[in-house]
């Protein structure tokens, strides 16, 4: 069943000792707002953990296949919809490129089936084989820190060599070195916005929609490495509308929800430092407000 509702929602989730998020533009240091020192986290990024979560737990099976994934190529899985709603002899030789009309529209449906990326954030699918484009229901801004972040640099070295060359080498002169950068700790909030029109369009249900909290909620939990350090969704804030449209602004939604450092605390390294306070008083007619984490 498609959404009925629109939905808005605050999320946060904090870093100690990581880079949750590196900038390739900036030797991939910790990506951060140059005037304001405070830290930023990429839509992106998050969405890429949403989809290596939902392929992870569903095991790359239809209907939760993913399409956007490490060395996916993109154009196969255009083959596959166009087989599927047997019109494999548009496929062959040039012909492939001047795909349009009402095929394009059965390959894109077959996508949005398909693949749950798709129909959650959408997808560009019209370049080589065309299967149109995707505008999901689902969206994300960049995640930003409560307080300014430090970018710290720390030099680590390697004992091994690669080569019989660098062995060769005196002791101490053929270790390698390198570079890792770290934020100590740093709170992110990010807002995210469900179209129910839009989800009537790709098929988003549901049942996707409970998926995804359990992604947003459970997707740091299987993306450790040396370089996140400890990251962890720390809350989960939905506002639910009782109708497609939406019932108040979501700016004003999220105005409800203020995380402020504690008053004795000058420098944050938990989230014990940190008060968050929930506003569900008198909130707007035909709106209410849910902790997934409660």
């Amino acid at each position: 069943m498609s959404l009925a509702n629109r939905y808005d929602f605050v999320l946060l989730f904090d870093v100690k000792d990581g880079n949750p998020n590196g900038d390739p533009d900036a030797g991939n240091l910790p990506r951060v707002d140059a005037e304001t020192g405070l830290g930023l986290v990429t839509d992106v990024s998050l969405k890429r953990k949403v989809r290596n979560y939902v392929g992870l737990v569903k095991e790359e099976q239809p209907p939760f296949e993913i399409y956007v994934k490490e060395k996916a190529i993109l154009n196969q899985q255009h083959e596959r919809a166009y087989k599927a709603i047997g019109a494999e002899d548009l496929l062959e030789g040039k012909g492939k490129k001047r795909i349009g009309g009402d095929k394009v529209s059965e390959a894109r449906q077959w996508m949005c089936q398909n693949f749950f990326d798709v129909r959650t954030f959408g997808a560009v699918m019209s370049t080589g084989v065309n299967c149109g484009q995707v505008r999901g229901p689902v969206q994300l801004t960049f995640a930003r820190s409560i307080d300014p972040i430090v970018a710290q640099e720390h030099s680590i070295t390697r004992m091994a060599v690669a080569t019989e060359a660098e062995a060769e080498k005196q002791d101490g002169d053929n270790r390698t070195m390198g570079r890792k950068h770290t934020v100590p700790y740093g709170l992110y909030r990010a807002h995210g916005f469900i179209s129910a029109p839009l989800a009537c369009q790709t098929g988003f249900s549901e049942d996707d929609l409970e998926l995804l909290w359990e992604s947003l909620v459970n997707m740091f939990e299987h993306d450790r490495s040396a370089a996140r350090g400890e990251m962890a969704t720390r809350g989960l804030y939905v506002f639910k509308h009782a109708s497609k449209l939406g019932n108040a602004h979501a700016h004003e939604l999220f105005d409800r929800i203020t995380v402020s450092k504690k008053a004795d605390v000058d420098v944050p390294r938990r989230f014990t430092d940190y008060v968050v306070k929930v506003d569900g008083e008198d909130l707007p007619e035909n709106v209410t407000l849910r902790n997934i984490l409660d």
